[in-house]
Parts: structure tokens; sequence; C-alpha cells
């Protein structure tokens, strides 16, 4: 079962993190105005302070979009 604080407080820690990195919402909007398809690919990269950087990447397959689907009807259901 869901914490109903446990939710207020996130929505408050997300509220915050929108206020200090605005462009990033606007990033996952961009993304989620096209619909993802199978062998589209995603890259992350860490770059620490001291000039570190670590990077990776996954070609999406088909049950990585079945995953994705699943995770957004969790959120558009408010778990």
């Amino acid at each position: 079962m869901v914490n109903p604080a446990m939710i207020f407080k996130m929505k408050s820690m997300w509220d915050e993190f929108t206020r200090n990195h605005p462009k990033f919402p606007r990033f996952l909007q961009a993304v989620a105005s096209q619909p993802l398809e199978e062998n589209t690919i995603i890259e992350l990269t860490i770059q620490r302070p001291n000039g570190e950087t670590i990077a990776s990447n996954v070609k999406l397959t088909a049950s990585d979009l079945a995953l994705i689907e699943t995770i957004k009807e969790l959120g558009t259901n408010g778990m």
C-alpha cells in the first residue's frame, strides 16, 4: 500500500527539483511527445566535479517498451 505522506514528500521534492532544473521536465516532455520505438538508443553520461566521466547506453527492445508503458500507466493511475 502506498503511504500518502510519502507521496506528498515526493511531490514536494519533485517540485524543488524542477525549480532547480527547469530544462529537465521540458526535456522529458519533448521525449514523451513522440512514441519511443524499438531500436531507439538512450544514452546517459555522468560527469563528476573532478572531470571523471562515465557513460552507458541501451538500445530499446520490445520488452523494454512494454516496461516503459507499464511504468507510464502506473504514473497516470496514481499508483
